[in-house]
């Protein structure tokens, strides 16, 4: 069996694979792909490659005279450094190692169904969400948690991480150069709704004892959406139109099943977009979208400049036809307004990436000031937990220590990305807060703890945003406690932004997924003791009788 493609061996074998592959750069290596491309008979013989930077340098202004978002960038491959290009290339292979390790993964599955006999009758769907993630900027960050931050990664910075990456103590992200080679032939990544190079991906569909045919290529056009009705198709089934008294959603999507038999059947003639901020509409072969790169915070999208392409002829959309066919623009507009009314894509929201992380909405649970958790229990999902960010906490946990070598994580939050933990080790307490992965700030405590019943508290409390402009977040001071006893304290920074809202949740007495510090090997499950429970406060509260409010969440004497 592999093993986790986390494990540094594994990462030096799976991304070895491709030592050499990408050294020539994102722009050298995109006129091969094509041609393989086309080859295989994936694109069209008259298909041109997209340019770089499509809608020009960073130079590029958008209402109001707010600046071309250089985040949505790539740099031209002969303006890097020597070290540049050293950790461009490695951030492709371990990409590259990824997918082949990923893809391998895939097979074992195939091949477990193939024993069993009941591959020939397993329908198998592959399909990317999107197009290649462009969350790494023009230089490639080895956090993708600091772009959800709001925060840039210097190339400096990833190059101190470089022999770390696709290791367990990284959560590295390649530059938007590989992300534009890596959606060859089309503009821009993941997040551009109004670009092939954001929305168009292969789906492979297989059934052995369903569908004949074997190797074929369709061109119609289809979207994630026909997938389901696509299955209730070609497996008979009628979906029920009422689930357990609930009346169900219609599905938004048309089945694309007869393409599998025919080629010649049409595909879906209309397609609505919508997201961060941008607009596109697909109809009977012809696009029209804005320019408004996501995430900026532009605004004024009355003010947006309209493009449209023929993607039957130009499915690079590097010829703009918008001064030449204006009535169909406008056409296109409208029928974009129309499936706005009925897809809710309307209000338009291009609000930052920090923003979008931080924003009011429907919360996993009650929103309430104090939240328990309990050990023994799967980890809370962040989107489902509390949240600390900018704000003053305590962080209480009661425990009966029955042994004076009791070690172990009390709470955690996060992980190598960024997070917070309190734990005990070396018979004494500790708290680390890992801001987005770049900077370890600890506090320990000065005394050991003694076996016994305790309350273990570490308090913050936030004095205003931070005056230090590498590490935005709400500044403030990191007490612990022991019951009554004060028994360390240091200023710290917290993070801007979420820890990890995909994985790393909240663990009492263990530290699941990634450590959130390196003084431990994660999980480091609680030993030499017990945990009742631990509380996180978030009022905001000074508690003026410490001892009195904390000790009062365990009821104990």
């Amino acid at each position: 069996m592999a093993q986790p493609a986390d494990d540094p061996v594994e990462v030096k074998e799976w991304a070895g694979r491709y030592k050499g592959v990408f050294d020539e750069g994102y722009e050298a290596i995109r006129p091969g792909i094509l041609r393989r491309q086309k080859e295989l008979g994936l694109l069209p013989d008259n298909t041109q490659l997209s340019a770089i930077n499509p809608h020009g340098e960073p130079a590029v202004t958008g209402p109001d005279g707010q600046p071309w978002p250089l985040l949505d960038t790539v740099r031209p491959w002969d303006d890097l450094s020597a070290d540049e290009r050293r950790l461009f290339v490695r951030m492709a292979e371990v990409f590259a190692g990824y997918v082949s390790y990923s893809d391998e993964q895939l097979g074992r599955v195939l091949d477990f169904l193939e024993t069993t006999g009941e591959l020939d009758n397993t329908i198998t769907v592959a399909v990317s969400d999107n197009g290649a993630s462009g969350e790494g900027g023009p230089n490639g960050t080895f956090n993708e948690w600091r772009f959800f931050n709001g925060l840039p990664t210097p190339t400096e910075l990833s190059l101190e991480h470089i022999d770390e990456l696709g290791g367990p103590t990284s959560y590295n992200h390649y530059p938007t150069g590989w992300a534009w080679a890596f959606d060859t032939p089309f503009p821009y990544w993941k997040r551009w709704a109004g670009y092939e190079g954001g929305v168009a991906d292969m789906c492979l569909v297989s059934w052995p004892a369903g569908i004949e045919a074997r190797g074929e290529v369709r061109q119609q056009y289809v979207h994630a959406v026909d997938i389901v009705p696509a299955l209730y198709d070609l497996l008979g089934i009628e979906p029920p139109e009422v689930i357990k008294g609930y009346r169900q959603n219609p599905i938004e999507g048309e089945s694309f099943s007869a393409s599998l038999t025919d080629p010649g059947t049409p595909g879906r003639q209309t397609q609505f977009y919508a997201m961060l901020g941008q607009r596109s509409i697909y109809h009977e072969g012809w696009l029209a979208c804005t320019v408004h790169p996501p995430l900026s915070g532009w605004g004024n999208f009355a003010t947006d400049a309209w493009e449209l392409y023929d993607l039957t002829t130009d499915r690079a959309q590097s010829t703009d036809l918008a001064a030449r066919e204006p009535a169909r623009l406008e056409t296109l507009k409208s029928l974009w307004y129309y499936y706005a009314g009925i897809y809710n894509g309307l209000p338009l929201d291009d609000r930052s990436a920090l923003e979008q992380v931080l924003a009011e909405r429907p919360h996993g649970t009650p929103e309430r000031d104090r939240y328990v958790y309990y050990p023994d229990s799967a980890a809370v999902p962040e989107q489902s937990g509390v949240s600390t960010s900018g704000r003053s906490y305590t962080i209480a946990a009661g425990v009966d220590i029955d042994s004076a070598d009791a070690e172990g994580v009390v709470y955690a939050h996060g992980g190598v990305a960024g997070g917070h933990s309190l734990y005990v080790k070396d018979h004494r307490l500790h708290y680390a807060f890992n801001w987005v992965g770049s900077n370890l700030q600890v506090v320990d405590a000065d005394r050991e703890i003694s076996p016994g019943k305790h309350v273990l508290t570490a308090e913050f409390a936030a004095s205003g945003p931070s005056t230090d402009p590498t590490m935005p977040g709400a500044a403030g001071t990191l007490t612990l406690y022991v019951d009554d006893q004060e028994v360390g304290r240091e200023n710290i920074v917290t993070q801007p932004g979420a820890f990890n809202v995909v994985g790393d949740g909240i663990c009492v007495g263990r530290d699941d997924t990634s450590p959130v510090t390196s003084d431990y090997e994660g999980p480091f499950p609680f030993t030499g003791g017990a945990i009742d429970k631990v509380v996180v406060d978030v009022s905001g509260e000074r508690y003026v009788d410490h001892e009195a409010q904390v000790r009062g969440w365990f009821m104990i004497d």
